[in-house]
């Protein structure tokens, strides 16, 4: 056997399409991020909305624990009329 031919009794390693390689990846990438709308997007209305109203009660408890509520901006139209 040639000197350039021996790899130390390894098989030789695996060609591959780099082009079917970079589809392969795309296509399981896509599987995934419909697999994470289908759980987001694809609930009933009530389960929904049962989510909503838990955000929504949890946004008004964490609001109601501030020390300091923010204080509003004032218009910028009302200090350029003075």
């Amino acid at each position: 056997m040639a000197k350039d031919q021996d790899n130390g009794g390894k098989p030789p390693a695996e060609v591959i399409n780099l082009r079917r390689a970079r589809k392969a990846r795309q296509r399981a990438d896509a599987a995934a991020t419909a697999a994470e709308n289908r759980a987001r997007f694809g609930r009933p209305l009530a389960e929904k909305r049962l989510e909503a109203a838990r955000e929504s009660l949890e946004t008004r408890r964490h609001e109601g624990l501030r020390l300091l509520r923010p204080v509003p901006p004032k218009d910028s139209d009302e200090d350029d009329q003075r």
